[in-house]
């Protein structure tokens, strides 16, 4: 598959049969790994709003977000999603879209289902070319907090205009909306675990969360701490809900840029031992 033309800033690539949007910032991935953004379960391209350019130029590092299908102006998705959503998203689709990109190295950069989805490729998919993750409000189980929320957002969508203000962002908010919402209340959905993925990562690992986020609790990141055999760093911010990156955004580039530019010494010792 070849690479995307990162110089022209945006377009469309291929991954899993759908065609997907993407917006690159920063300069190419040349010396330096290409931090990818995997949004959360309404997110898209556009709704990372200015947090992709800060982070380019806090990490000197190049950023490339992209919209999953059925967010943003991507294709489609097929609904109804089924339950290993996340799971398939890592293992069907992800290898794609870091194949299209064609960068030498990753660090993959998720929020909520975004950091599932990373999480789950790097203790699912043997791949060297990610040497990091980074995962914001990251979940590997449900909460019944979380599903209280999740519930209470449905009501706001049908009543608080939450729609026509996600018309603003996705080609289809509706299914936009449905796909995410309807996944994660369903019944066999309770039951959902995927914590054991985290016993096969081999790489660095800085976990973000607010300290009152409404989606999930901070088992979420003790769950990391206690299974992970690569090194992990935490980050829990006061005054901070479920979005690290818009409630507290100097703190969450701070410790993001910290903890690239750590990998990236690494890495050159690395090189230069060898």
């Amino acid at each position: 598959m070849s690479a995307i033309d990162w110089s022209a800033g945006a377009g469309m690539l291929s991954a899993n049969g759908k065609q997907l949007e993407w917006r690159s910032f920063g300069p190419a991935p040349t010396d330096r790994p290409a931090i990818v953004l995997l949004h959360e379960g309404l997110g898209c391209v556009a709704l990372w709003r200015e947090f992709p350019a800060q982070l380019a130029a806090a990490a000197n590092s190049p950023v490339l977000a992209f919209s999953r299908a059925g967010y943003g102006q991507s294709d489609a998705a097929d609904l109804p999603r089924p339950l290993d959503y996340m799971t398939r998203e890592a293992v069907d689709t992800l290898p794609d879209v870091l194949n299209a990109v064609g960068a030498d190295q990753y660090i993959l950069l998720g929020h909520s289902d975004g950091a599932t989805i990373a999480a789950e490729y790097a203790g699912r998919i043997e791949d060297h070319r990610v040497r990091g993750l980074i995962l914001m409000a990251p979940h590997f189980f449900t909460e019944e907090m979380g599903l209280r929320e999740i519930s209470r957002a449905t009501t706001i969508f049908e009543t608080e205009q939450l729609k026509d203000r996600m018309a603003k962002y996705h080609r289809d908010p509706e299914a936009a909306f449905r796909g995410w919402n309807d996944a994660w209340l369903a019944p066999g959905f309770k039951s959902w675990n995927v914590g054991e993925v985290i016993d096969y990562w081999r790489i660095p690992c800085l976990a973000i969360q607010g300290a009152e986020d409404q989606y999930g609790t901070l088992a979420q990141i003790h769950e990391i701490e206690t299974r992970s055999y690569a090194p992990v760093e935490t980050a829990i911010l006061e005054d901070c809900r479920h979005a690290p990156h818009q409630d507290q955004p100097e703190k969450t580039l701070a410790a993001i840029a910290e903890f690239v530019t750590r990998l990236h010494r690494i890495e050159a010792a690395e090189v230069e031992v060898a």
